[in-house]
């Protein structure tokens, strides 16, 4: 049985202050460094890592002290021009239309559906059936459709889940079928 662990980056300023950060390449912050740290500790030996372009994974990722693999499909939502806005920002009858429509864009940004699709066709290579360990350090959005993948739903159950930094979820694969065992776990501070 393979299994994916789906790791959220570590706190950046941009989470703590409630701005969508989609593809503004942040840092960490203090806080987010010894998250990352704990996350590895909780986590544990992984067989191969695979991250987000973005610096906030990819410092995530470093505390595994492990050669990383950095893939485009795991990236997080294009925002476009709501980037670095507060999500309070969005006006309500627009954030309704998001969530009911995973056609929707933000204005210059990406659907959930296509976020969904280019997920959905990195996991089917990833699937395995030995016993290898692969860790993805990346975002919300494509952790919430990971998770819709493993459960065979649409990508709109994305907003029925809360994903906190530097949780991590698990899917185990057996027979190409996936399987989710472990959901926004945490290693406190």
């Amino acid at each position: 049985m393979g299994m994916i662990t789906l790791l959220r980056h570590g706190q950046t300023d941009f989470n703590a202050t409630g701005l969508l950060q989609g593809h503004i390449d942040n840092s960490l912050n203090r806080i987010g460094f010894a998250q990352a740290e704990k996350a590895a500790e909780a986590i544990g030996e992984v067989d191969r890592i695979i991250s987000s372009p973005l610096k906030r994974a990819i410092q995530t990722a470093d505390a595994f002290n492990k050669e990383i693999e950095i893939s485009d499909a795991w990236i997080e939502l294009d925002y476009g021009e709501w980037d670095g806005k507060p999500v309070a920002s969005i006006p309500k009858e627009i954030w309704e239309e998001w969530k009911n429509n995973p056609n929707f864009k933000p204005p210059k940004g990406e659907s959930l559906k296509s976020l969904g699709l280019r997920v959905r066709s990195s996991l089917e290579t990833l699937v395995t059936n030995d016993d290898e360990h692969v860790l993805i350090v990346t975002h919300v959005s494509p952790i919430k459709a990971s998770i819709a993948w493993a459960l065979g739903a649409s990508d709109d159950i994305g907003w029925r889940t809360r994903l906190d930094t530097a949780s991590f979820s698990q899917i185990h694969v057996k027979a190409r079928t996936p399987i989710l065992t472990k959901f926004n776990i945490t290693n406190p501070l």
